[in-house]
């Protein structure tokens, strides 16, 4: 199965040969003449508005403008910008008992139905990035907003209405080393390399990830739903990640800006076979099992954010 983030492949993007680069105290190879090896992740829009792989409506990411901050790997230009991207992500309903063990405190699970939380499984493929193209996935289980006390119905209810989410991610593997690195030593997020494709054409949806045994861990087989067009900027999601950073309680916000793509409630016809990988493990663990919506996103846009501190926990005795 070829991956879809070189199905087309950028005019700023040659990928016959590679160079060496340090970040964080490691040496990565990446693709010469690539985004990262011609920006170190401070590009010029003007030129990326030019690429073909791109196209020329940026307008969502000359809207935040780069700065160099420090980090936990020293100073680096933020935030990360995704100028072409793919997704397709199943919500399970899980056990709220098996998600609460999986958490920790004082993180808690939001409630979907009575004794039920929410599990989202999602695969990614980053086809036109500042740190070159890659692909994802990511099993994290949604949670309560970190210092609100509203009813935890209430709350899924206000982010379905606001676009805006909180999970935990308990697995981020990928399959290039410059992406594993970043999250790592960047982030602290739960990254390894594994072989992982997503692929859309017209009619399906077909993606895979192997275990680093080589054996497969999990695929998905889905008709593609139609596709709707959405207006730039018009639907931001805001995805809010916390975790743990040397210790200390952070929120990494992810925003989105869906350009073609569907949703569907109680999805028919999605196949996901499950291997013995990590992956396959985990959602086992989970007890995820009924697939409550799939969203798919065929084309959009991506800013990865710092973290930021999460004052809301400063106080919160464990």
């Amino acid at each position: 199965m070829a991956s879809a983030a070189s199905s087309k492949p950028s005019a700023l993007r040659p990928e016959c040969s590679t160079v060496q680069v340090e970040f964080g105290g490691q040496k990565v190879d990446i693709p010469k003449g690539g985004y990262y090896d011609r920006y170190r992740m401070n590009p010029n829009l003007d030129e990326v508005a030019r690429d073909p792989a791109v196209g020329p409506d940026i307008d969502f990411f000359r809207q935040t403008p780069k700065k160099l901050v420090d980090s936990r790997v020293g100073q680096v230009y933020a935030p990360n910008f995704y100028y072409r991207t793919k997704s397709v992500q199943l919500l399970y309903l899980a056990p709220l008992d098996s998600l609460k063990s999986k958490l920790p405190a004082p993180l808690e699970p939001v409630t979907a139905l009575p004794g039920y939380g929410l599990v989202a499984l999602t695969f990614y493929s980053y086809l036109v990035c500042d740190n070159d193209p890659y692909n994802e996935v990511s099993i994290a289980v949604i949670v309560r907003q970190p210092g609100k006390e509203s009813y935890s119905t209430t709350q899924l209810l206000s982010s379905l209405w606001n676009r805006t989410f909180y999970g935990y991610v308990l697995a981020l593997p990928v399959n290039t080393e410059i992406a594993r690195v970043r999250g790592v030593y960047g982030y602290q997020l739960p990254k390894w390399l594994a072989n992982i494709n997503l692929e859309m054409d017209e009619y399906n949806i077909k993606a895979e990830v192997a275990a680093t045994d080589g054996k497969l861990d999990l695929t998905l087989d889905v008709p593609l739903p139609a596709m709707k067009t959405i207006p730039s900027q018009s639907r931001i999601v805001n995805n809010n990640a916390i975790n743990k950073i040397d210790e200390k309680w952070y929120q990494v916000t992810v925003q989105t800006n869906p350009l073609l793509g569907a949703q569907r409630l109680f999805p028919r016809n999605v196949k996901v076979s499950r291997g013995k990988g990590p992956l396959s493990e985990l959602l086992n663990e989970l007890g995820a099992s009924t697939v409550l919506r799939m969203d798919v996103l065929k084309d959009a846009q991506m800013i990865l954010n710092m973290p930021t501190p999460l004052k809301a926990f400063d106080n919160v005795k464990l």
